[in-house]
C-alpha cells in the first residue's frame, strides 16, 4: 500500500512538501517553541527557515537543497501549512488556542514522544534546525519577522542567476 502511494506521489511530481512532511516540520517547530504558541503566518516563516537555514547569514546548512527562485516556495507555503496543521490537530499532536491574536497552535503532551519515535535522521535534523530557528528568530515580534522576510526574500535563490553569467542588478 505504501509503495502505491509513493508511486502515485512520484508520478504527480508531488513527493516533497506534502501535508505530512510539513506537519512533521511544524511539530518540530512547535516542540522547540513550547510552551509558546504560534499563528499560521509565523509558522510559515519558521517553516521556510527550517528548510532553508543557510539562506540566513551565519545559519547552518539547509535541510533541503538550494534551488533557483526558492523564495517563491514561501508564497505557496500557507495553504500547505494549513492542511498540515489540520492533519496534526486531527491526530492530537498539536492544540489550537483561541485568543485575541486569533487562532494559535501549540505542542501537546504527545508532540515530543511522537517526534522521539520517528528515528529518521531527517526528523532529527528538522528538530535541530527548529531549535536554531527559535533561538535566532523566536524573540522577534511579528513586525520584525515580517520585515526580515521582506528585506531578504528577494535575495534567496538569485545566486543561480548570477552563476549563469547574467549581470547583477
Amino acid at each position: 500500500m505504501g509503495g502505491m502511494i509513493a508511486a502515485r506521489l512520484h508520478r504527480s511530481g508531488y513527493l516533497f512538501n506534502i501535508p505530512l512532511e510539513t506537519g512533521i516540520r511544524t511539530l518540530a517547530l512547535l516542540s522547540a517553541a513550547a510552551p509558546s504558541e504560534c499563528d499560521p503566518q509565523r509558522l510559515s516563516y519558521y517553516d521556510y527557515l527550517v528548510v532553508h537555514s543557510a539562506d540566513v547569514a551565519g545559519g547552518p546548512a539547509s535541510v533541503h537543497p538550494a534551488t533557483p527562485h526558492r523564495s517563491g516556495e514561501f508564497l505557496v507555503r500557507r495553504g500547505l501549512l494549513e492542511r498540515a496543521l489540520l492533519l496534526m490537530f486531527s491526530r492530537g499532536l498539536i492544540a489550537r488556542v483561541f485568543s485575541e491574536r486569533g487562532i494559535l497552535y501549540t505542542a501537546t503532551k504527545i508532540t515530543n514522544p511522537f517526534l522521539e519515535h520517528l528515528g529518521a535522521p531527517y526528523t532529527r535534523l528538522l528538530q535541530e534546525r527548529a531549535v536554531w530557528v527559535m533561538g535566532r528568530f523566536g524573540a522577534m515580534n511579528d513586525t520584525a519577522l515580517r520585515d526580515y522576510f521582506r528585506e531578504h526574500l528577494g535575495e534567496w535563490g538569485v545566486e543561480f542567476i548570477r552563476d549563469y553569467g547574467q549581470p547583477e542588478e
